[in-house]
């Protein structure tokens, strides 16, 4: 048989081999097809009930007068975590682009290869320093910095407590580890009580708080927290993203404001809000367990390395607070005016004396309506709706500025009145 008619009987039947049956297209159709279906009636689901969270876009920078696409003029922010106004600061902006040119946009590297700058190590030393603690250690995100922290301290013999209504993250990091994983109620000391003294039988004990809840503005009872940890001989934790650079008298975080610095172990929080607004996490805490960090947390060894931009945005944020409180005690009186004036008009404002001041209103259909109609009057809000909150207690979350003036604030509070007289929530 010739050569080339050889080739043609053996690679016909290969050819029918490789090649995909119709058969099989047609399920890998079909299997497409059922997943988009699945997808869309979730979808829909989510549009019935009044929960869908769309993206409005800003065609500004970040700051307490922004545009939006589609809103003529000037609109008001009031639902950013820009706490101090950092995040177009001129000086911060310029410690940026001048970063930008010197070390340039990215590393291309986890920290440990070739990604490890010497403003990172600068920077890695000021949060010590501002947070009074041993080391730090930077994440890619709070979030990261949550995820890669309790898989590594923790092991079986160890037992985790945590609040219940702790960040998606914190929750999200402990299912990561293999410690026994316990949950007291919210705030609740009693029943931490209760669980510590269930743990006693562990190696190690943490107990895991947000130093601020994030969706109500409400403080952890640190005092009482580190009370019970230091008669049960456990460590405490807490995340401070929405605390860091503006509570207390220094704007160190809860711990100041409730002075328990020396008595917390381990912080964890965010540049990505009060400092810089830009993006970025850390954890703080003692030298042996960043040293551990460095060596076996997962988001910290496979994630790239911050931008110089970042990290030199961010360390001028932390120098203008280690220079001076004047803008984290300028927080106080502009949020009690904020949240003064709403309830004596007739609001419900969850929380105390925190600039996150969440507007309640139970149903979450009404909060994006009402929210829809403050931006027709200039002032961007969100609606906070299931799963963000839980079912039943949707609201407005509005977060004053160190950046917002009195005139703001005023405005604000009365279009919230003229919308809440139309929708019948005040009268």
């Amino acid at each position: 048989m010739p050569l080339r008619s050889a080739v043609r009987v053996i690679s016909t039947p290969l050819r029918a081999v490789l090649r995909p049956s119709a058969t099989n297209s047609c399920r890998g159709y079909a299997a497409v097809a059922e997943a988009r279906s699945v997808l869309e009636h979730e979808l829909d689901s989510i549009r019935a009930a009044g929960t869908w969270k769309g993206e409005r876009v800003i065609t500004s920078k970040q700051g307490p007068h922004i545009y939006v696409d589609g809103s003529r003029g000037d609109i008001l922010n009031f639902c950013a975590n820009n706490y101090l106004g950092l995040s177009s600061h001129p000086e911060v902006v310029k410690a940026g682009i001048e970063a930008l040119q010197k070390y340039g946009a990215g590393l291309s590297s986890v920290r440990f290869i070739c990604g490890t700058q010497d403003i990172h190590k600068d920077l890695e030393k000021k949060l010590a320093q501002f947070h009074e603690r041993e080391d730090c250690i930077l994440y890619a995100s709070c979030f990261d910095a949550n995820a890669g922290l309790f898989e590594v301290l923790l092991g079986p013999d160890d037992a985790v407590l945590s609040d219940e209504l702790n960040h998606a993250s914190i929750i999200d990091g402990i299912r990561l580890c293999r410690a026994k994983r316990m949950r007291y109620k919210h705030m609740d000391l009693k029943d931490l009580e209760v669980k510590l003294k269930e743990a006693q039988s562990s190696r190690m004990r943490l107990v895991v708080t947000d130093g601020v809840f994030s969706m109500d503005g409400d403080v952890a009872p640190l005092q009482g927290i580190c009370d019970l940890a230091e008669q049960y001989g456990a460590m405490v934790f807490i995340d401070e993203c929405h605390a860091t650079g503006f509570l207390g008298p220094r704007g160190r975080g809860t711990d100041e404001l409730l002075g328990v610095m020396d008595r917390v172990h381990i912080v964890n929080s965010t540049l990505g809000k009060a400092l810089g607004g830009a993006a970025g996490g850390y954890t703080v805490g003692p030298k042996p367990l960043i040293d551990l960090l460095r060596q076996r947390s997962r988001p910290y060894l496979f994630s790239n390395s911050l931008p110089p931009p970042v990290v030199a945005c961010a360390t001028r944020a932390v120098d203008l607070l280690l220079a001076s409180n004047e803008i984290a005690q300028s927080m106080a009186a502009k949020t009690m005016r904020f949240r003064n004036a709403m309830t004596q008009a007739g609001f419900t404002i969850s929380g105390a004396a925190h600039p996150i001041c969440p507007v309640m209103l139970g149903d979450a259909r009404l909060a994006s309506l009402m929210a829809d109609d403050m931006l027709k009057l200039g002032v961007y809000v969100i609606g906070f709706s299931f799963p963000v909150v839980p079912k039943g207690k949707a609201r407005i979350r509005v977060q004053i500025s160190a950046a917002h003036t009195d005139e703001d604030i005023d405005r604000t509070v009365n279009a919230f009145i003229q919308t809440g007289r139309k929708h019948g929530v005040i009268s």
